[in-house]
């Protein structure tokens, strides 16, 4: 299990739906994100996920906690990459004496709308263990991205595709959301280290057969701040595939 010593907040949370927000260098969208997640009036816990945010993003989820008693903080000691910090914040949940049904993942730069966290879950509890918030199924939309960016997703999602087998549109969507018992099933055999976790759970789910599905969302590249997106990122991603097809 995860070493959860810099966890932060009320651990007796009782809540039916559970959100990670990975962060690094947020502090710019972390505050109106999570107020308008927490307008959403469900019954979730919010967890961040923070890689020593040097722009005082945590500092800003310290006070937002004295607002709301659903926000945990776990702070880690430096920028370890979204597949360890999706993975960090599924044990975290997973240890709570009271732990989620549901587990959303989402973006913490405004490019996820919160609105369509409740569409995900409502999904998910029509027989599915794993719903995608699907950018390219019909009415799903993407803006604001430029002809390469399009291009490098759209290459990726067909050799994902190819080698996973799912019956998705979308497979690199950070917009999800995991049943509690799907997260319990795979989470041992979970290793990526940035963004090729969004195809590893899915492929783990469908070696298991889990129910995968996926409902349209419209993507809003970032509204605030630069994309943290790094070649060594995607050379890890492709890396995975190339790796999967193999053990095929």
């Amino acid at each position: 299990m995860v070493n959860s010593q810099g966890l932060e907040g009320n651990t007796e949370l009782n809540a039916e739906v559970g959100i990670i927000l990975p962060t690094y260098c947020e502090a710019q969208n972390i505050e109106k994100l999570i107020g308008e997640i927490e307008s959403l009036k469900m019954d979730a816990s919010i967890l961040v996920i923070d890689d020593s945010s040097d722009d005082g993003t945590a500092e800003i989820v310290r006070k937002l906690q004295k607002r709301y008693n659903n926000i945990l903080l776990f702070t880690r000691p430096q920028k370890l990459g979204l597949g360890t910090a999706i993975t960090d914040g599924f044990k975290i949940f997973m240890s709570l004496p009271n732990p989620p049904k549901y587990i959303v993942t989402m973006d913490a730069d405004y490019s996820h709308n919160p609105r369509d966290i409740p569409r995900l879950v409502s999904s998910l509890k029509r027989g599915y263990c794993l719903v995608v918030g699907s950018r390219y199924c019909r009415g799903g939309y993407i803006v604001n991205w430029s002809v390469l960016r399009f291009a490098i997703s759209k290459i990726a999602n067909l050799i994902a595709a190819l080698v996973v087998g799912a019956k998705i549109s979308d497979y690199t969507s950070g917009l999800r959301c995991y049943s509690i018992s799907l997260i319990q099933s795979i989470i041992g055999d979970l290793h990526s280290q940035t963004y090729e976790i969004q195809i590893e759970t899915i492929r783990q789910a469908r070696i298991r057969k889990f129910r995968v599905g996926e409902i349209s969302i419209t993507f809003i590249n970032r509204k605030k701040g630069k994309s943290k997106l790094t070649i060594n990122e995607v050379k890890q991603f492709f890396s995975y595939i190339f790796k999967a097809a193999f053990k095929k």
